[in-house]
């Protein structure tokens, strides 16, 4: 535990792609198994423990030192694990050199853990703990890690680790489990390349860039497929010998919520797509889908009401064959036909466009995001072959113009890590007579200069405080962007918004001039 909590230290304390990489690939080729394949899997955000949550470490803090002293302290630092970490006093100082358990034995511990054992665990580990130990533990526990290194920057270090292509382990991933002992054994020429053909696993999906107006006056009209972009979540959808799962965008298995559509499937597939609630070929509005998710054992009865459906725009394997080397054409192919040879009502052909230049183009993109159900266009080279991540110049995404009002902010948070000295999070409202409700809460799009700008506005113009939230004068007004606007029972305006972000700050704007709350509830319509 001592060397992965030095791993972390120093990663969190070294700036630099490069230098990170530095450490941790000496950490692999110093540290013995099982112990880096486990903090290979922490570190890519792979492990989880059933009773370990940040609730459980909050509860434990809590009966030993005062509620508002742990909330001013955790306001100040603006991070749970460090604020416990520096807090923590052990009720029994430990005598003398106490040596720690290894990394596999804590995972194993708590991996194995009942409810009821978890606390007294916590606390002997803590307790005999450095500061930086207890930071590293609960990172461990959280899935918190924020130490500027991600999933695909551990792929790419086994890679350069082992001299393979990072194909190769984007294949090999979901098919493998931590400690990755085969894996690592294989990228060190000690033992075979692990099989997983007898696995149900997840590919890593190919992913667009944001078109601007540069790129798009320049595209060729017939070298680009053109889709709707379903206002859903990207899915892949996996049957196999072995089995049959629904996977999210990033690899979450979600299957458990949605029985009944892998019901219907009965062949040996990888289909890439957008998941959606559909009557027939109605696609309903996200809103709806919303209410499916996350819902690990949804009820007969929201399974027959909410009925899902994939729009099917992409096939990455047939019957053990892979596609993802062909082109988008051969693809696109083979996923018609298939579609045509086995109809029903889960499985729909995503539609394609055709248009001769950019002009059309546009007047396209209006055309279709009228409908609420479609957020835009998808264009994609049609000699693309499939390839994990978000290659360049292949596909696009042209997203319609986002919906915008001006509110005023009501509240202020500071934020978390780098943030955690300055307030960045706001909750913002809308007129409703002369009172002013709550229509969402922003973190982002604004500049690193107008952040402080922000954070200087709130300090002085602070009026009140619930705990870590500053009540602020109702003077300064945002035009806030977001993507749609649905009614909402658990707001007290009766509005819930769609990835709300800051557009512009408003210094010149009076606050009575703001929208009302009517004018908000008007989207909802076109949203």
């Amino acid at each position: 535990m001592e060397a992965f909590s030095d791993l972390l230290e120093q990663l969190y304390f070294t700036s630099g792609t490069n230098a990170k990489a530095a450490l941790i690939s000496h950490y692999i080729a110093t540290t013995p198994d099982p112990d880096r394949g486990w903090a290979m899997a922490a570190i890519a955000g792979e492990l989880k423990f059933d009773f370990f949550k940040r609730n459980t470490i909050k509860a434990l803090m809590l009966e030993r030192i005062d509620e508002n002293l742990f909330a001013m302290s955790y306001d100040y630092v603006g991070e749970m694990s460090e604020t416990v970490a520096h807090l923590w006093q052990p009720e029994t100082p430990p005598s003398g050199d106490v040596e720690l358990p290894g990394l596999n034995e804590v995972v194993d511990t708590f991996r194995n853990a009942k409810r009821t054992e978890v606390k007294p665990l916590l606390v002997a580990l803590l307790d005999n703990m450095t500061a930086s130990q207890r930071w590293a533990l609960i990172k461990l526990g959280t899935r918190g890690l924020r130490i500027g290194v991600s999933a695909r920057s551990i792929k790419q270090i086994l890679a350069n680790y082992g001299g393979v292509p990072i194909e190769e382990i984007e294949a090999l991933w979901h098919g493998v489990e931590p400690p990755y002992t085969e894996l690592l054994s294989w990228l060190e020429n000690k033992g075979p390349k692990p099989d997983i053909s007898d696995r149900v696993t997840f590919h890593p999906v190919m992913l667009s860039h944001p078109i601007d107006d540069d790129t798009r006056e320049k595209l060729a009209a017939s070298e680009w497929q053109i889709e709707p972009k379903f206002d859903g979540i990207r899915v892949q959808l996996v049957s196999a010998p072995a089995g049959k799962a629904l996977f999210s965008r990033t690899g979450d298995d979600i299957s458990g919520s949605f029985p009944d559509l892998l019901d219907t499937i009965d062949h040996n597939l990888v289909l890439d797509g957008e998941l959606l609630v559909m009557h027939g070929d109605k696609v309903d509005t996200f809103n709806q889908l919303q209410q499916r998710l996350n819902k690990k054992k949804p009820s007969a009865k929201l399974m027959q009401s909410l009925p899902v459906a994939v729009m099917a725009y992409d096939l990455l394997e047939l019957d053990g064959e892979s596609l993802m080397g062909l082109p988008l054409t051969e693809r696109r192919l083979r996923l018609t036909d298939y579609i045509e040879k086995h109809p029903g009502e889960r499985l729909h052909l995503s539609p394609t466009y055709s248009v001769t230049d950019v002009a059309a183009l546009e007047k396209l993109h209006q055309q279709v995001t009228e409908d609420t159900a479609i957020e835009g266009l998808m264009l994609k080279r049609k000699d693309s072959t499939y390839i994990p991540g978000r290659p360049k110049g292949l596909w696009y995404k042209w997203k319609r113009d986002p919906l915008l009002i001006d509110a005023v902010v009501m509240y202020a948070q500071r934020g978390h890590g780098k943030r955690s000295s300055f307030y960045s999070d706001f909750t913002f409202g809308a007129w409703e007579g002369d009172t002013l409700l709550p229509v969402g809460k922003a973190y982002s799009g604004f500049t690193d200069e107008e952040l402080k700008k922000l954070d200087n506005w709130v300090r002085r113009n602070a009026v009140g405080r619930f705990g870590p939230v500053r009540e602020v004068k109702k003077e300064l007004v945002v035009e806030v962007a977001f993507d749609a606007v649905h009614p909402s029972s658990r707001h007290k305006s009766g509005v819930a918004m769609r990835f709300p972000r800051i557009h512009r700050i408003r210094w010149d704007k009076p606050a009575a001039e703001a929208d009302t709350l009517e004018s908000v509830k008007g989207l909802i319509e076109t949203a």
